[in-house]
């Protein structure tokens, strides 16, 4: 005979203050197979878990319905509650009574009535609960991280200190990233590459860790704990166990003019190149789609030059296979390229830079060396004016629509670096809102502003005109109520950053989900925000959304932590409420197989049936909807289960 014990939470005042409460707990003692109700004010507390536990053990209870918050929450407390009282952890069930009744509505009767609905329908499902016991999986000692800067790097190193095998794959020729590519980093202006070049040394010479540059993740399959994935390394073209970076193929080489990715295509690279010099690994690559070699079998200059035979013209891609028991996704952003903003001029004025492309103009690596120059005919600027928010925050139909969340700081650190290097030019920064929120931030905006005497004018820029090389920036004055024309010798835009490109691509790959903005979405915004929704896929940094450095690296730092969590386990105890196949239903037409975004389902070739991985699925639901013969269901979500509570709510 089935016992069921109800329990009422106050949750403060968060419940009671709409809802009554003690009249709940009476009204669901009077329902059929209940043995005990009462309400408590706290019942995630350990008093409040020792009510529930003392329960069952007094009443023989065989299942229970707590009537508290979220399931997100505290279902988990209220599951080990009821394990550590003796029943299966899965006969417990939980009435939103908070966010779905109390904190929605004003009149109490309403909201009570509304608790009791909600409160039968979880007794009801309690009647038609099955105990269930999760699978278990072996774990492989391994991570992959997807992305080599410096939240990728971060990570890596983190999870090596703590003696696990690390891979690092980056699809550009070297580790690094955007960080690698700034001059300074804001609030502190301290050199980027003297912070991140160590840390790329240490990666690059760690023993646990091994890294794939100019490679990209082709395929994943698998499951938490055990994912098989195929890492394609892109011919390179030079033997990377014999070349020592001489540099000397460099120097030779007759092509010179091919744009340089790292420097926005503000300086030339040759055909075979290193991005950078503190490049990691300090190999060459050769492009193929200029090397007059590779493409029409002349020249091969470089391999005449290598005293170490190390150029291998011959070289095709290579496919490794690994496993993995956790993958971390930090594949980072790109600042907006904004043709699409033609009053800017942006690609018909020389003189018209988005930020990334300035930083490289003010590095002292960079194309100029350092040295501030118009493009157009290598004069200083007399002024200089920065355009914020070109691309985000939803300010027209082209924009983003979230805010960049850096542009504000890293605009602040040009000023000041400008004004710090030639004290007489002017520098203005057109704004909308000016957003510091970070440590020290409001203080470094301020800094700018007050000490280095760089002018704020709040207002968006309208148009920009090349009138015989000076820009005539047109804005209205917000605070003065006027339109007003600047005169610039160069213009910034502080650009959106935006997920990768490829970014959708790869969340189908690792059955991660992105958002409308196509960055990877966490599993829950507050208390899962480095985990993706798929089990085993972590996130680090920007992939995320925007962040600035040190938020990347905290993060990154919380990734590692996480992924630690599993490789530390022996064995990943899996989660029992996934899909189940009735193979008397099944016709096996294959539209489970179609709609499973965990790609979890497979036709049974023996039985012609579907069959479930239960080490894959996460219990979405998506085949149950699918299925038209009633095949599909979902373990702890079953249709009679879900049906038994609807029925209970439409009870007069």
């Amino acid at each position: 005979m089935e016992k069921i014990g109800v329990f009422v939470c106050h949750c403060g005042t968060n419940i009671a203050a709409t809802v009554d409460v003690k009249g709940l707990a009476d009204q669901a003692g009077d329902m059929p197979g209940v043995a005990f109700s009462c309400d408590y004010p706290y019942l995630c507390s350990e008093a409040g878990q020792k009510i529930v536990r003392d329960a069952i053990k007094e009443h023989n209870l065989t299942g229970i319905a707590i009537a508290a918050c979220s399931p997100s929450m505290h279902e988990a407390t209220f599951r080990a509650a009821a394990a550590e009282a003796g029943i299966n952890p899965y006969m417990a069930e939980i009435a939103n009574i908070r966010e779905h009744c109390s904190w929605v509505h004003t009149n109490k009767d309403e909201a009570t009535s509304k608790a009791e609905s909600l409160t039968n329908a979880a007794v009801a499902k309690v009647h038609k609960n099955k105990p269930l016991t999760p699978g278990t999986s072996g774990v492989t000692k391994r991570a992959l991280v997807i992305g080599g800067g410096i939240a990728g790097i971060q990570t890596a190193l983190d999870i090596a200190e703590a003696g696990y095998k690390v891979d690092i794959v980056e699809r550009t020729p070297s580790i690094g990233g955007v960080m690698a590519q700034l001059d300074k980093t804001f609030p502190t202006l301290d050199c980027a590459a003297c912070i991140l070049t160590p840390k790329m040394v240490d990666a690059a010479r760690h023993k646990n860790i091994e890294i794939f540059t100019y490679s990209e993740v082709d395929e994943v399959s698998g499951f938490i704990g055990s994912f098989s994935v195929k890492i394609r390394k892109k011919a390179r073209f030079v033997d990377e166990e014999t070349c020592t970076g001489c540099g000397v193929c460099m120097e030779k080489c007759p092509i010179k003019k091919i744009p340089s990715e790292f420097d926005e295509a503000l300086a030339n690279r040759t055909a075979i190149y290193t991005p950078f010099a503190q490049a990691v690994p300090n190999i060459p690559v050769i492009d193929k789609n200029a090397c007059i070699k590779l493409k029409a079998g002349g020249c091969g200059l470089c391999a005449k030059v290598c005293d170490l035979n190390a150029i291998e013209f011959e070289q095709e891609d290579k496919t490794v296979e690994r496993d993995y028991g956790v993958i971390i996704v930090a594949t980072g952003f790109s600042p907006m390229k904004p043709y699409k903003y033609g009053e800017y001029l942006y690609g018909e004025s020389k003189d018209v830079l988005t930020s990334l492309e300035f930083e490289r103009l003010m590095n002292a690596a960079g194309p100029t060396g350092g040295v501030l120059k118009r493009l157009s005919d290598g004069e200083k600027p007399r002024s200089v004016v920065f355009i914020q928010c070109v691309g985000s925050r939803g300010l027209d139909e082209r924009s983003n629509p979230y805010c960049s969340k850096i542009c504000c700081m890293y605009t602040a650190k040009h000023a000041m670096l400008i004004k710090e290097k030639y004290p007489d030019t002017d520098v203005t920064v057109l704004y909308i809102d000016v957003r510091t929120a970070g440590k020290n931030f409001d203080e470094f905006y301020r800094r700018a502003a007050e000490n280095y005497g760089v002018k704020y004018i709040k207002g968006q820029a309208g148009k920009i005109v090349n009138a015989d090389g000076v820009l005539r920036v047109a804005v209205y004055d917000m605070l003065e109520n006027e339109s007003i024309t600047l005169e610039a010798g160069m213009v910034v835009l502080a650009t959106s950053a935006e997920p990768k490109s490829d970014a959708k691509n790869l969340g189908k790959v690792l059955s991660a989900s992105v958002d409308t903005n196509k960055f990877f979405t966490e599993a829950h915004p507050k208390l899962r925000p480095v985990e993706s929704p798929t089990a085993g896929i972590l996130l680090a940094g920007a992939c995320q959304g925007p962040r600035d450095i040190p938020e990347t690296v905290a993060q990154a730092g919380a990734a590692a932590i996480k992924a630690l969590g599993i490789l530390s386990k022996d064995e990943i105890v899996g989660n029992p409420c996934v899909s189940s196949s009735d193979e008397t239903l099944c016709n096996g037409c294959g539209a489970c197989v179609h709609m499973c975004p965990y790609q979890a389902i497979s036709i049974n070739d023996d039985r012609n049936t579907s069959a479930v991985n239960e080490a894959i699925c996460q219990g979405c639901g998506a085949c149950a909807v699918a299925c038209t013969n009633g095949a599909m269901d979902i373990r702890g979500f079953s249709n009679l289960q879900i049906l038994a509570g609807i029925e209970a709510i439409c009870k007069p």
